[in-house]
């Protein structure tokens, strides 16, 4: 693999807003792109684990997930940007931040850029919304 690849869920409003910051404004070579989009089979990744959490597979094949993909995301960015990754890898840091990923995750809908789409298990957000995130035409 060329590039390191951040994988989101590109069927949630408010994870699209947070990978239009990053594309915005951390400045990294790592390919940011929702999973539905993505080539799951080449980077080793199941529809389960993306659905999951946010997922990193680097350029060396190395995989990370929820706020560890993150820390390897600011990682792979700009100075400060790495400073603040490397203090996500600090342990006491590390373990505080997947309890908060967990309650982001599970209340995404409600938070800035969130709709109620983004609490729906990806089946349910599919048979309602196409596997694009459109309206099917008996939604």
């Amino acid at each position: 693999m060329e590039r390191s690849t951040f994988v989101y869920d590109g069927d949630c409003a408010f994870c699209t807003k947070c990978a239009q910051f990053i594309e915005h404004r951390i400045p990294t070579g790592a390919r940011v792109l929702p999973w539905q989009f993505a080539d799951l089979d080449t980077l080793s990744l199941t529809e389960a684990e993306c659905e999951e959490a946010v997922q990193w597979v680097g350029a060396d094949g190395s995989r990370a997930a929820g706020p560890d993909a993150i820390a390897r995301l600011l990682g792979d960015s700009g100075p400060l940007w790495r400073v603040a990754g490397a203090g996500l890898r600090f342990p006491p840091a590390r373990a505080a931040a997947w309890p908060v990923y967990r309650w982001v995750a599970r209340n995404r809908h409600r938070l800035p850029g969130g709709t109620a789409a983004c609490s729906l298990p990806q089946e349910a957000r599919e048979r309602l919304y196409g596997p694009a995130g459109r309206p099917t035409a008996d939604a």
